[in-house]
């Protein structure tokens, strides 16, 4: 498809800097194909959600992984900074350089706030990015990472305001237990812990999977036909136990709501070799576009997302593309929040 039928126009001051507060009062536009839009909020979830219904949930923890420092060469110092992507193995991550064009192979660093974390530039690729080997690894390199660097905001947000100190709360889940990612999976932040017990309570169970979530989301589509977009991979695991008690709720009429394009991803992986879900640990770069035949979500909650993105293209093929269109220019004419901390949507799979 032409990617330029996944454009509109939205004005600046649609874009969120900060999220709602408390979380759960963020606005959530219901959308069902053929139906009347409704315009709700989180806590209405209580409400359209069903006793065995199953919310799957991504539990990735959001690591702080923008980093800036010194490029030394010699006698020759540089300011550089990174963005990390995507971890390579215990001391190695796949990065987005600024300026890449300062780098060159075998290039020393020196990051973080006193220049502590210090790496070798391993390779270079296309598009400013890089391939960094610390001579940290594993948990030490992790809490280096945490104690020196920076909440890697979209930048969106980063073109708006600076980094703040709530952020490292703010743009955080609250269920986040395994670090990973440097983006949140956004819909997700929408919850508190009470609206999640309430939900328990009213029969509602919640899984967790894991996508650590690259920054390869936030890339621009440069092509313009869909089949010539490459997506950036992200590793991710959904346990056999997790399967099995989805399984168990979807043949007692459960309906499996993904709370986040991230782990729609996840899980449509795991189905896509068999039509039916199963456990998966690995890389996905698996890329929803209309046309896509779904086998494993009944229903999507979602944030709104930018024009001529993959994941304007991935709701578009859940709930249909007019439909999608419709919603969004309902949302940005009445007043709803876009981006990372906006208000939300749930989405209905149109059949």
């Amino acid at each position: 498809m032409r990617v330029d039928d996944f454009d509109f126009e939205l004005p600046p001051e649609c874009i969120a800097l900060h999220p709602a507060e408390p979380r759960d009062s963020a606005r959530m536009l219901i959308v069902r194909a053929g139906e009347a839009l409704e315009d709700a909020r989180v806590t209405d979830l209580l409400r359209v959600l069903r006793a065995g219904d199953v919310l799957v949930v991504n539990d990735t923890r959001v690591l702080p992984a923008e980093l800036t420092g010194t490029r030394i060469r010699g006698d020759n110092r540089a300011s550089v900074s990174f963005n990390l992507h995507k971890r390579v193995d215990a001391n190695t991550w796949r990065a987005f350089a600024r300026p890449a064009k300062r780098l060159h192979v075998l290039d020393r660093l020196e990051l973080g706030d006193n220049g502590s974390i210090l790496a070798t530039v391993a390779g270079k690729g296309e598009t400013g990015e890089v391939t960094l080997a610390f001579d940290l690894g594993g948990a030490e390199l992790d809490e280096a990472i945490k104690a020196h660097g920076a909440m890697p905001l979209p930048p969106y947000i980063e073109a708006k305001r600076h980094t703040e100190e709530r952020d490292k709360s703010d743009y955080q889940t609250v269920y986040a237990a395994r670090d990973g990612a440097v983006a949140a999976p956004t819909a997700g932040l929408h919850f508190t812990e009470r609206l999640l017990q309430r939900l328990a309570d009213h029969g509602v169970t919640v899984e967790r999977v894991t996508l650590h979530v690259g920054a390869g989301t936030f890339l621009p589509v440069k092509v313009d036909d869909t089949d010539d977009h490459v997506m950036h991979a992200e590793w991710g695991d959904i346990p056999a136990a997790v399967v099995e008690r989805i399984l168990a709720a979807k043949a007692k009429g459960g309906r499996v709501v993904a709370v986040g394009t991230t782990s729609l991803r996840l899980l449509e992986t795991a189905a896509r070799a068999t039509g039916t879900l199963q456990p998966f640990v690995g890389d996905t770069d698996i890329f929803i576009t209309p046309g896509y035949r779904f086998n494993a979500v009944d229903i999507l909650m979602t944030n709104f997302h930018l024009p001529r993105s993959t994941l304007f293209m991935l709701v578009s093929a859940f709930a249909g593309l007019d439909t999608m269109r419709a919603a969004y220019a309902h949302a940005i004419a009445n007043g709803y929040r876009f981006y990372s901390y906006g208000d939300s949507s749930l989405l209905f799979r149109a059949d």
